[in-house]
């Protein structure tokens, strides 16, 4: 699927429908959490837990299983840059046994941005919003009115972005726990499409 509006030169979109996209999204996402949540999600669990390939199963998974969940990549010429996973609102976790459990009673409706990571190297050259646009306008075509993402309280950068592109916290959050005793606050964020 094609933008409407034209991507700067050097710019592509591709659907991750390959291994080594799902091993590209991965490592965006590991190298995401590394950078972004440290100080908020406990440093131990960083270390151990958030690996380079932590995902590749999962976004193979979903794409194989055709449970509505998309990933889309940013390419920089052959470079992935960001990444997105967009879907219906998760009546269940696509994830198990992972540590965060969302409940969307009461959003069955919506779409869901289910995660979203541009590579810490390629921050600031506008690939975010690029991104952030094109999943947006997808989940309209795909006939979505609304949509929601949650967003770590603390981070305030991404609470930012997420309001220049329309969404506001609906008041609404999750609390997730993570070993042995912090629990972190995702702020539940929508926005009309």
């Amino acid at each position: 699927m094609s933008s409407r509006n034209p991507l700067p030169d050097g710019l592509r979109f591709v659907d991750a429908v390959k291994e080594e996209h799902f091993i590209a999204m991965s490592l965006i996402h590991a190298l995401g959490w590394r950078d972004t949540y440290v100080g908020a999600v406990p440093q131990d669990f960083l270390d151990t837990q958030i690996t380079d390939d932590r995902w590749t199963a999962v976004f193979r998974e979903n794409y194989l299983s055709q449970n509505g969940c998309h990933g889309l990549l940013l390419y920089q010429g052959e470079t992935p840059v960001a990444c997105i996973n967009y879907c219906p609102a998760r009546k269940s976790n696509y994830n198990p046994g992972e540590v965060c459990q969302f409940h969307n009673e009461g959003y069955e409706d919506f779409g869901e941005i289910a995660s979203f990571y541009t590579h810490p190297g390629e921050r600031g050259k506008g690939y975010g919003g690029l991104l952030m646009d094109e999943a947006l306008r997808r989940l309209k075509a795909d006939g979505f009115q609304k949509v929601f993402v949650f967003v770590l309280r603390e981070n305030e950068k991404a609470r930012r972005f997420y309001a220049a592109h329309g969404f506001q916290w609906d008041g609404t959050h999750q609390d997730i726990p993570f070993p042995p005793d912090t629990v972190c606050v995702d702020l539940r964020y929508v926005r009309a499409l």
